[in-house]
């Protein structure tokens, strides 16, 4: 069993590890390309790199998590998201600025949903569906809470000094991560009995297809999650909304985030991960719509934010609960490490082709794009709800 403290720690370093290093770049990126007089796309690239360190390191953090427990390979995370923090706010050359990055996306590997949902795992095993949903309610609050604090910050003591506040910020999850317990779920039952679901009949899908459309579904997931992180701010501004109002709508990001996942909690769980992740990739392609009317319309504009917010904090959940249904969970964190490599790749590459995208179509062409992909997405998840019913 997975108890509430360990749930409350994960929950708690969630919003603090999301807040200072993923949602870092969205409002401080045009701050420091500003103060550097770098272009968008070398800012960006930054958060690129961080996030192809993140694919590189994938299988190697999540073969350690299974061999030594998720809390002390997080701890050392939030070590390495406070230097990488340090670094950022030191820098004054493209070198040290992507060094830091290099750093934060080993932190981020180590700290975020994909090491939390690992070490739940390790220690739940079949069980970890709801501590998932748990924790990532305060999570998706990241956005929310730290890209408002990061704008106060920015204009109290400008972004190098807000940078070593959420250095300090990241070293207080350290006893967060070193609180959860280091101990495995002892399955008795043979690997191909550990699958959770609803009939037997779930269990004679294809596990190469199902592993194919799971990558596929969080290469997609992730790439618009680091568009988005990267960009939302942005292109809500460049659609027309003030500064301030721009930073205040793409807050209602979290918000949905959080409500969305607070909704499945409170359900207790009765839709399948595989419905679940249906119905999230059904608002997708809605949200973006929505955000095209974002620039004569407030409605829309938040419309955008928040319902992006609730299909994505959805697809975060079934982004760990899915293998628990689809995958042996006695090699969760390495063999999901592995899968979600390309999807850490897609993230890297997401916010420079975004940036170039908007560059050169605007943030419509953005949009567009979004459309598109999420369009992909809803395809993956009908074919993996087809398995299932198969």
């Amino acid at each position: 069993m997975i108890g509430r403290r360990t749930v409350l720690c994960l929950a708690l370093s969630q919003l603090i590890c999301w807040g200072t290093s993923f949602y870092l770049v969205g409002v401080f990126g045009q701050a420091i390309a500003a103060d550097l007089g770098w272009s968008r796309a070398h800012v960006h690239g930054g958060f690129s790199v961080a996030l192809l360190t993140m694919g590189i390191a994938s299988p190697l953090v999540g073969w350690l998590i299974d061999r030594v427990g998720g809390g002390k390979v997080m701890a050392i995370g939030s070590v390495l998201c406070a230097a990488g923090c340090i670094g950022l706010a030191a820098t004054r050359t493209s070198a040290a600025y992507y060094a830091a990055w290099i750093c934060l996306g080993l932190a981020m590997r180590a700290t975020l949903y994909d090491a939390a949902f690992a070490a739940l795992a390790r220690i739940g095993g079949p069980t970890a569906r709801r501590p998932i949903a748990q924790v990532t309610l305060l999570g998706g609050l990241a956005s929310t809470v730290f890209w408002p604090v990061g704008h106060t910050l920015m204009q109290a003591v400008g972004w190098r000094g807000g940078l070593l506040v959420y250095a300090a910020l990241a070293l207080l999850t350290v006893p967060l991560h070193l609180a959860v317990p280091a101990g495995r779920y002892r399955c008795d039952t043979p690997p191909e009995r550990t699958r959770v679901g609803p009939s037997d009949r779930a269990r004679r899908w294809s596990p190469a297809v199902a592993a194919m459309l799971y990558a596929v579904l969080v290469m997609l997931t992730n790439g618009l999650s680091a568009a988005m992180a990267a960009h939302m701010i942005g292109m809500l501004t460049e659609l027309g909304l003030a500064a301030a109002s721009a930073v205040s709508v793409a807050a209602l990001h979290g918000i949905g985030q959080s409500s969305a996942r607070l909704a499945e909690v409170l359900s207790g769980g009765r839709l399948h991960p595989v419905t679940l992740n249906l119905l999230a990739t059904l608002v997708l392609p809605l949200c973006f719509a929505a955000g095209l009317a974002a620039g004569c319309s407030l409605t829309a504009a938040a419309a955008f934010t928040f319902l992006y917010g609730a299909g994505n904090g959805i697809l975060s959940i079934t982004r760990g609960t899915l293998p628990l249904v689809l995958f042996d969970l006695r090699s969760y964190g390495a063999f999901v490490g592995t899968l979600l490599v390309p999807g850490f790749v897609a993230a890297a590459a997401a916010p420079l082709v975004f940036a170039a995208a908007i560059d050169r179509f605007g943030a419509d062409g953005a949009l567009h794009l979004s459309i598109a992909l999420s369009s992909v997405m809803l395809c993956a998840a009908v074919a993996l709800r087809h398995l299932r019913c198969s």
